[in-house]
């Protein structure tokens, strides 16, 4: 008996340390086939290009700003144009340290930000595993893995350091490390402008779980990453705030963005064409998105009383057929409202069953996000905030018939929106 235990043991370890590699290799290769394969066979897009086989597929966008600061250093001037001041430093910070090594840069940065991501899912998995168990952390990082928004783990963008020492604070600080939460979330603050967020969240939460002095303390250091980026601004600058002026080249004003909230919702539920119309010329659109918003829930509710998989995987065809040949903008726009609203809606219905710190952070930098004063990258951005994720995954977790269902669209559109990229079509 003892040995049968032991080996169930040595399962179970083996699978704690397989799971997230499985999970980010399967999806990296999705990643992979479709902007290294797939997208150089097929002809150059309207306004995008036909990529050639090799890393520039992963070089595009925001990647260009990267590779000016890196090679270049930052430049500023306050007239309202887009400035790469607007991107914080620890990314190019660390793509020139490798590139010092004698890497080139899109070799650093696409390094960089897969091995981030495949940190971040380790951090993710054993976070949860130690609040919710094993079988939660699964779906949570499965999640994280194939959402659609993960090829900008992949891409020589951001988001996967940012998730990697976000989570770490988080994680350190339910597990009450304090010094490791004040690291992490230093790094935090010094890769993207979300994680200001984390400074507020850690306060509050700390009040809320009434934790010892030294918590409060750290939440505080978190902000030592942008504060030293604030120390830069204004020796080299003039302003300390230079970052935050220089992010009205992408956002005019702060403030919640009425006017591009309400088009951009317009554009999703009557189409694109119709609404710059300003009315319904083309009644295709509206008709399919209630296809569709029908078809999502009469899925979700047989999946839920009906024990016909024949029928659950039909309508599951068909909305993912639907995804296929929707236009770009429209997935576009719907992974905005999505990730965005659905996210929120998700994690306040599980609030009272997910930790305080993952609670408030989410909160916290959704509201962060709605005073950006814009709408542009945010399904990106949301993707960023973990608690949206992590609620995702805990739903999921207590519905696996329509969490697989749910992850298969997931690969779809990863795949889809992989070989956009590629042919440098704007995604978000």
């Amino acid at each position: 008996m003892a040995q049968v235990q032991i080996l169930i043991k040595r399962i179970v370890w083996t699978s704690d340390l397989l799971f997230p590699a499985s999970m980010w290799f399967g999806s990296r290769i999705i990643i992979l086939i479709a902007m290294l394969i797939v997208a150089p066979e097929l002809s150059a897009p309207p306004d995008g290009i036909a990529p050639k086989f090799g890393l520039g597929v992963f070089d595009a966008w925001d990647s260009r700003w990267y590779y000016e600061i890196v090679n270049l250093g930052y430049k500023f001037v306050d007239d309202g144009s887009q400035q790469n001041l607007a991107f914080f430093p620890m990314f190019p910070m660390c793509i020139r340290l490798l590139m010092y090594l004698g890497l080139p840069y899109q070799v650093a940065g696409t390094l960089i930000n897969n091995l981030a991501f495949l940190g971040a899912l380790y951090f993710l998995y054993l976070w949860t595993k130690g609040q919710y168990g094993s079988d939660t952390a699964r779906w949570v990082t499965a999640v994280l893995a194939w959402c659609p928004l993960s090829l900008f783990g992949t891409v020589i963008y951001t988001e996967g350091l940012y998730l990697f020492f976000s989570i770490g604070t988080l994680r350190a600080f339910d597990q009450k490390k304090y010094g490791w939460t004040a690291f992490w979330g230093a790094m935090a603050t010094a890769t993207r402008p979300t994680g200001l967020a984390l400074i507020p969240a850690l306060l509050i939460a700390a009040w809320k779980e009434r934790k010892p002095a030294i918590a409060y303390i750290a939440a505080l250091a978190t902000g030592t990453g942008v504060a030293l980026f604030s120390i830069y601004c204004a020796v080299n600058f003039g302003n300390p705030l230079a970052f935050i002026s220089a992010q009205r080249g992408w956002r005019p004003s702060l403030g919640f963005d009425g006017q591009g909230w309400w088009d951009m919702l317009a554009q999703v539920v009557v189409g694109t064409t119709n609404w710059q119309q300003g009315y319904i010329t083309n009644p295709l659109h509206p008709l399919l998105f209630s296809i569709v918003l029908i078809s999502a829930y009469s899925l979700w509710l047989l999946g839920k009383n009906w024990s016909g998989s024949k029928i659950i995987y039909l309508f599951y065809a068909f909305v993912t057929t639907l995804l296929i040949v929707a236009t770009d903008n429209i997935i576009t726009n719907l992974l905005n409202v999505l990730m965005f609203l659905g996210g929120a809606y998700i994690l306040w219905s599980l609030r009272k069953q997910l930790t305080p710190v993952t609670v408030i952070y989410g909160f916290c930098g959704f509201g962060l996000l709605l005073a950006s004063g814009g709408t542009i990258s945010l399904s990106r951005l949301a993707y960023g905030i973990v608690p949206l994720i992590l609620s995702v995954g805990v739903l999921l977790s207590r519905n696996p018939r329509q969490g697989y269902c749910i992850l298969g669209i997931f690969v779809v559109l990863l795949a889809r929106l992989s070989i956009k990229f590629a042919q440098q079509l704007w995604i978000g």
